[in-house]
């Protein structure tokens, strides 16, 4: 996904380069969706990331057997007792956990929310790219459709 627009091969006649186009257009959908993809796993990550660490917040100042509600996802909640509210078990990466201390573990977590927000950024920019060029060859497409003398063009 390069920044700078595809030159397509140059066509020989009107009717091969809106073949070529029609190509290009459905390639680029598919990029479009993969890259969507992407951005919902990334938007998912980010969420989860700033949940967890709104809970550590919360929990930063309670003392040992308070009872809390404890976010596991979808909008639910479980009652618990913290046993030691100032040591939490915290995933690294393939499936590796480490126990490090509320404030360690808030930091992790705000550098985790950075990288993802900054991959959030680039997925986007990517995704815009791509529309764009998308749009540039169906206005392209519309255009050569006019001069053959049909109608307007619909890509399903």
């Amino acid at each position: 996904m390069a920044s700078s627009k595809k030159q397509l091969a140059a066509p020989r006649n009107l009717d091969e380069e809106m073949r070529q186009l029609l190509v290009e257009i459905r390639m680029l959908e598919g990029s479009a969706r993969v890259l969507s993809s992407r951005l919902d796993i990334v938007t998912g990550a980010l969420s989860e990331t700033q949940t967890a660490k709104q809970t550590l917040e919360g929990t930063k100042e309670a003392g040992k057997d308070v009872q809390m509600l404890i976010p596991i996802g979808s909008g639910s909640f479980v009652k618990a007792k913290l046993e030691d509210p100032q040591h939490i078990i915290i995933g690294v990466g393939a499936g590796v956990c480490l126990e490090k201390t509320v404030e360690d573990s808030i930091k992790d977590l705000n550098m985790r929310a950075i990288d993802l927000d900054k991959a959030r950024i680039n997925v986007t920019q990517q995704l815009n790219q791509i529309i764009n060029q998308t749009e540039d060859y169906r206005a392209r497409l519309e255009d050569h459709a006019r001069r053959k003398g049909g109608g307007p063009v619909e890509l399903v």
